[in-house]
């Protein structure tokens, strides 16, 4: 047994190092100090899979990463059905979709904390990111992401993938193919052009 919570230990740290994070801001991330994550990383305490699963989202990894290498498989029968959308709107404020072109199911896992929806990639200005024309996106709505993360953002109607940088006063969208430049828009500019979701998972491309 203590084999099997090393195992978690050991891909919870190879994640988080992975994706930059230190010990103490993943344990800010899920209300835990840094001793604590240390001691999980070690396996010297076990962890319940509801910490498991709330370590994952805050590393924007599957769970099932978190249990490679032991004899569980993330145990979940329930799914829900997302909408696969072709058009977003916003009027007053309030985002709506349009042209629902169907619904995929997910694992409850993959949507806790948050609305999620798809997208349907279009054209290949994210291609350096690995999201190719027709891939299908799992976006969770927010308003606004950390710097340097992929982002759904509508602009002239359009929902489109970019990459966000800011500094004090300017934003940048950049595409992971360099064949587009960068929009660069003062914040004040932000009036017309939107971000409407955080890019958590590539599906499915095809």
């Amino acid at each position: 047994m203590n084999d099997f919570y090393k195992i978690i230990g050991k891909n919870i740290e190879k994640y988080r190092k992975l994706k930059g994070i230190s010990a103490e801001e993943l344990g800010n991330r899920v209300g835990l100090t840094k001793k604590t994550i240390r001691r999980y990383e070690t396996g010297e305490i076990r962890i319940i899979n509801d910490r498991v699963l709330a370590i994952a989202d805050a590393l924007d990894v599957d769970p099932s990463d978190l249990y490679e290498g032991t004899d569980v498989i993330e145990t979940t029968d329930n799914v829900e059905k997302l909408p696969i959308v072709g058009a977003v709107s916003c009027g007053n404020g309030v985002i709506a979709y349009e042209e629902i072109e169907g619904y995929e199911e997910v694992p409850s896992s993959w949507i806790r904390g948050g609305k999620y929806f798809f997208l349907r990639a279009k054209g290949d200005s994210m291609i350096n990111a690995h999201i190719t024309d027709g891939a299908l996106l799992l976006i969770r709505r927010q308003d606004d992401v950390e710097n340097g993360e992929i982002a759904a953002v509508l602009i002239d109607g359009e929902a489109v993938l970019k990459r966000v940088y800011k500094t004090n006063d300017t934003i940048i969208l950049q595409s992971e193919n360099p064949m587009y430049k960068p929009i660069i828009l003062k914040k004040d500019d932000m009036r017309d052009i939107r971000i409407i979701g955080k890019l958590k998972k590539v599906v499915l491309n095809f």
